[in-house]
């Protein structure tokens, strides 16, 4: 079973992602800010991580920065859900290694999870 997390300060939103992820079969973790992701990947080790970039504490770029840059986690797909959708925001996610970007706005959770499967 593919293992994703999903790092979602929208707690609706998050939710609505969870309950569909979950029907596909897949097992799913969900956290509110970039620092308790940092911590869930520890143990939860996740397959995919759909990574919001505004979220409090530890935001979604630094989140991205350190995971592409550890040798351990270096290897999980991320894709990051924003609704930053400015040139700029873009360049610096890809730059930092995510491996999809989509602007939440312009893409239904289906959508969204058939790009997560």
């Amino acid at each position: 079973m593919k293992k994703i997390l999903i790092a979602e300060d929208d707690q609706f939103l998050a939710n609505a992602y969870r309950i569909k992820f979950e029907k596909a079969n897949l097992e799913v973790r969900v956290c509110s800010d970039g620092e308790e992701a940092l911590e869930v990947i520890k143990t939860f080790a996740p397959d995919l991580i759909l990574l919001d970039l505004m979220m409090p504490k530890v935001d979604g770029f630094a989140v991205l920065e350190n995971i592409k840059s550890n040798e351990n986690t270096k290897n999980i797909k991320v894709i990051v859900a924003s609704n930053l959708g400015q040139n700029e925001d873009v360049e610096k996610a890809k730059n930092l290694g995510a491996d999809g970007y989509v602007v939440k706005s312009d893409m239904s959770i289906s959508d969204i999870l058939k790009l997560v499967e």
